[in-house]
């Protein structure tokens, strides 16, 4: 019998397995024992990945018949352990370094607990009631500590990719509608008679599911036009106003300038008062894709945000920088009319009579219909550790970056791209007594690569101008800045070592320690 089972159940009754009045004391025995397993593996992981390869992993994992189970929740545990938990990346780790991953809140776990039990579905008031309301109010609070006004609305998203994507089809379909307007078209002119001139400018950091979401909405990428970005990797907005007087003139159509608050690599922010001006000149929806920067709505470096007000629609990743779970993201819009583009009744789900009646459904402002309630998660923070908590949290990393970038700068055996207005440090190990372009990118890639194979610690990777540069994105406020120290002597020592084993004829000396 299962030690998790209630005495009078059969654990290969499959009715048992459901949650219900009758099951809750199976309920909370088999989670108690899951909180269990992880809290035990959380407390006594000392690096944050074991270094297992996927040709040893892979086996394990391929050699579990699903077709026969094990009847007890705690041999599925056991399992567990050796096929994911064991091997898990953990991102609590002081030594993860590597992507926008954050550590959780313990409120927003708690949240996940009870959103996971309940289930409910966020596409219709009969699916949720207060849930409906828990979100519209979160939405609320955020486009007001944006400054939107009034008339802002949005909806609670998967990520990122799913907000720009939704705000890219409220600009072009809202384009369009003013585009006819202005123009006094035919009626009966077909919206897809203006799609190849629509364009979407954005910087060259940009994130890349712009140009996905104009693949998907019919545009195709080449209607993405890449600004150039500064030293500091923010947009141009000389270069801006060019590409936007250069469209009107060969009769194309600003559909949308996306400025971005926390590029992904280098956690710039484009020049936001400057944009909206142009935006606004031009016409041209403005959105920002504050996935990484949404922190600074709750940091004590709000200003620099200033801009974001303006702007018809936002992107915020509260699994980002409020320190959520994946996955809790939103897009917000300026005027909740413009979601009426992505509007469809259902006479199963959200007939047209509930409007008149004020029912509130959320389906009927969002790309997807059945939907988590990720609100809670970030509904119970707030209630429990307040915004400013957040904001503490998220001011810390962006602290520890800053005194990062100066270990990076003042150490000779790297060098450091940007000075980060947020929480991002891209740099690269420089082989001492070589100028070899291709053999930096190999030193630094190989360093990346020892050192991800170790366990010891995880940092990123990613392209400037065509070289290969590593990246820490810091956003655990438990990294510290011997943490910062102890991972560049091992990417150093890795990069040793690999020189080290290098053809004598042209192989430099290894950089000595900055320490």
């Amino acid at each position: 019998m299962s030690r998790l089972a209630h005495p009078a159940e059969d654990p290969a009754d499959s009715r048992t397995h459901l949650l219900n009045n009758h099951t809750a004391d199976h309920y909370r025995a088999a989670v108690t024992e899951g909180v269990a397993r992880i809290s035990a593996r959380i407390a006594t992981t000392d690096r944050p990945f074991t270094g297992v390869s996927v040709d040893e992993l892979a086996p394990t994992v391929a050699a579990v018949d699903l077709d026969t189970p094990l009847h007890d929740p705690a041999a599925a545990l056991d399992e567990l352990e050796q096929v994911y938990l064991r091997d898990a990346i953990y991102f609590h780790h002081p030594r993860y370094l590597a992507h926008l991953n954050c550590p959780v809140v313990i409120p927003a776990l708690v949240g996940e607990a009870v959103l996971s039990a309940v289930n409910s579905s966020l596409d219709t008031w009969d699916q949720s009631a207060g849930g409906t309301l828990i979100e519209r109010r979160l939405v609320y609070w955020t486009a007001e500590r944006i400054g939107l006004g009034p008339a802002a609305d949005g909806i609670f998203t998967s990520g990122g990719s799913q907000s720009n994507l939704q705000a890219m089809l409220l600009a072009r379909d809202e384009t369009c509608r003013r585009e006819l307007a202005r123009t006094g078209s035919p009626e009966d002119t077909r919206l897809i008679d203006l799609l190849p001139r629509l364009r979407i400018l954005t910087s060259a950091c940009s994130h890349f599911s712009i140009r996905k979401s104009a693949t998907l909405l019919g545009l195709g990428a080449e209607a993405v036009i890449a600004v150039p970005a500064d030293d500091t990797k923010r947009m141009r907005t000389d270069a801006l106003a060019a590409e936007l007087e250069r469209c009107r003139r060969d009769g194309l159509i600003p559909m949308a300038v996306v400025a971005t608050a926390g590029t992904t690599d280098f956690g710039s922010i484009d020049p936001l008062p400057e944009i909206a001006d142009l935006a606004a000149r031009h016409d041209a929806w403005m959105h920002v894709d504050a996935a990484y920067g949404c922190g600074l709505l709750v940091s004590r470096r709000r200003d620099l945000l200033t801009g974001i007000e303006r702007a018809d629609s936002v992107t915020v990743d509260y699994h980002k920088s409020f320190f959520q779970p994946v996955s809790s993201s939103a897009v917000l819009v300026r005027d909740r009319a413009t979601l009426r583009h992505v509007t469809y009744h259902a006479d199963y789900l959200n007939p047209r009579r509930m409007v008149e009646q004020r029912i509130p459904n959320q389906v009927d402002k969002s790309l997807q219909t059945t939907r988590r309630f990720d609100a809670l998660k970030l509904w119970l923070t707030l209630r429990t550790m307040g915004a400013q908590g957040i904001g503490e949290l998220f001011d810390e990393v962006i602290d520890r970056a800053a005194d990062g970038w100066k270990l990076l700068h003042d150490d000779p055996r790297f060098e450091v791209v940007v000075q980060p207005q947020l929480s991002t440090l891209v740099f690269r190990y420089l082989p001492g007594g070589t100028q070899d372009p291709e053999l930096t990118d190999r030193v630094n890639l190989h360093a990346r690569e020892a050192l991800f194979a170790s366990g010891d610690a995880i940092v990123a990777g990613t392209k400037v101008d065509g070289r290969h540069y590593l990246k820490f994105t810091l956003l655990n406020p438990e990294t510290t800045l011997d943490d910062i120290a102890i991972v560049l002597d091992l990417i150093a020592e890795h990069a040793g070592r690999y020189l080290a084993e290098q053809p004598a004829a042209g192989r430099p000396a290894p950089a000595l320690s900055a320490r």
